[in-house]
Parts: structure tokens; sequence; C-alpha cells
């Protein structure tokens, strides 16, 4: 007794002796070439061009260098402005928190060639990134990205009538300076020995901030400071330009500091040598790099 035809998904036996049909031929070669496919394409990775994916890199500004805080060293001179640029920093990288030290440059490059932990470092004058570069704590080519000069600061009004460099040796005058090591310091020498003034401070202070505040809690008649911290202070303290300060042009340069994080640091520095960076420090009378 024959047995019936087998009849499930459409197949019917065919009669003893019968050559398949075509279109049954071609029906199991589609599926095998399904069934092929499949397991190519599962086992294969994406060469997809076209198109977004989830691990596509993250445009530049957008927090793509990293998270978390980074450090920077800064001098004393540079608080309003990178306080500022900070802010709009972290605002471009989300996850990003910016953690200043302002201080003497020359102070800052001792705490980093002791061992102090920083990302950025960014001197009043080439002396003092020179030292740090000879010390080893720095990361690639330091770029200068501004100068400044020095102004005198007196009391608002300019009670004592102080004109020029010279009526700084008046009788009677408390007057305050930056120590020699510090770039305001040297700054002033430099006018000392041009003009042939030898000046007489009261004290000589670690950063131009220390004049400043003297100048603006009365402790001091008048101080020698940078014209961006005298135009910052506008209202505590009057600003005294003279000609010779601009024979005692400094540099400001910046680096990535050693050890720290390399990508995140190197962006900072970037937005402080691009053009959001020198519309705030053009703000308060920060000149361009030269």
């Amino acid at each position: 007794m024959n047995k019936p035809a087998f009849r499930g998904f459409g197949w019917r036996s065919p009669r003893p002796g019968a050559k398949p049909r075509m279109s049954q031929l071609a029906l199991a070669v589609a599926a095998v070439a399904l069934f092929a496919g499949a397991c190519s394409s599962s086992d294969q990775p994406s060469t997809q061009t076209g198109g977004a994916s989830a691990s596509a890199p993250a445009p530049k500004g957008s927090g793509d260098a990293g998270s978390g805080t980074l450090t920077v060293f800064a001098a004393a001179s540079l608080t309003e402005s990178f306080t500022e640029l900070g802010k709009q920093f972290e605002a471009k990288h989300p996850g990003v928190t910016v953690k200043f030290s302002f201080a003497g440059s020359s102070g800052l490059v001792q705490q980093l060639t002791n061992g102090a932990k920083a990302d950025v470092f960014a001197s009043a004058d080439q002396a003092n990134m020179d030292k740090a570069v000879q010390g080893g704590v720095i990361d690639g080519q330091p770029t200068v990205f501004a100068t400044n000069k020095l102004a005198i600061a007196v009391a608002p009004g300019n009670p004592k009538g102080i004109k020029s460099f010279a009526d700084l040796n008046k009788a009677g005058l408390t007057v305050i300076t930056c120590a020699p090591q510090v770039p305001c310091g040297s700054a002033t020498k430099k006018v000392e020995t041009a003009t042939g003034v030898t000046l007489k401070p009261k004290s000589e202070e670690q950063d131009v901030k220390q004049v400043l505040n003297k100048v603006a809690s009365g402790d001091a008649d008048a101080g020698l400071v940078y014209v961006t911290d005298a135009t910052s202070a506008a209202g505590k303290v009057d600003k005294v330009d003279f000609p010779e300060a601009s024979g005692a042009i400094n540099t400001y340069p910046i680096a990535v500091v050693k050890g720290g994080q390399g990508a995140l640091a190197k962006e900072f520095d970037d937005f402080v040598l691009g053009a959001d960076g020198k519309a705030e420090l053009s703000k308060v009378g920060f000149g361009p790099a030269q």
C-alpha cells in the first residue's frame, strides 16, 4: 500500500521518476540564500558608512576630550578674564569643572616643579614659562596668547596728583610694587633702568593683586600694577598711564602641563587662543599676542 504524499508547507511529493519542477528548485535555492545571508550579517561587523552610529565621536567642543575637573594654574593678573572664560568653557563642555589657582607666576612655577598637579599653566611672562619648560613640567610648546603693560594704581580721584613714573618718588608717598622675581616686579625694574628712577617701595608683594588691594584699601598711595588690573578694579582705584610702560611689555604664554588631562587641557588652550578668549581678554585691556 502506497503511503500518502506529505502535503505540509505547500510541498507535493513528485510522482516516482518525475523530475522536480523549476519553481520548486527556485524556492529551495532562495531559502538557502536567505539563511546564508542572515548568518553572514550576524557574524560580520557592519561596514555602513552613511548616517551616525552610537559609537561616533562627539563633535569637537562638546566635551569629547573627557569630563571631570580641569586644574588651571594662572597668573594673578588673569583672575577676572580666566574666571569668565572658565564659565564659558564649562558651558561648552558639559561635565567639566574648571578649577583655578591664581598667584604670582614665579610661585606657580615653583609649585609645579615641586610636584603640584595641574593641567594648564598660564604665565604673565616668558621668563617664568621658560623655567617651567626647563623644569620638565611642560608638555609641548607654549604659545603666547596676550600682552600686558604696567600702569599706576592710585586712590579714586588721584588725591596725590600722581601724573608720571617719576612722581612715585615724591616725598611722603607710600608706594607698593611687586617683588623682582614676579613678572610685574621684573617689568618695574625695566622701567627703572630705562628712566633712571629708582623707587623706594614700602613693600614688594608676591603678586600683582596684593599690590592692587593695598592701594584699594588705602594702605598705599600708589602701586605699580598692570593696565588690566587697574581696569578690572575701576571704582576702587584710578589708573595713571605712563609712556615708559611701553618699553616693558609682558608676554603671556600658555601651555599644557605634563601628567594631566592632555586632551582636555589642549582644548582649554585652544579656547583661550581662539576668538572667545581674545574677546574676553581685550575687555580689560590685554593686548594681542606679539
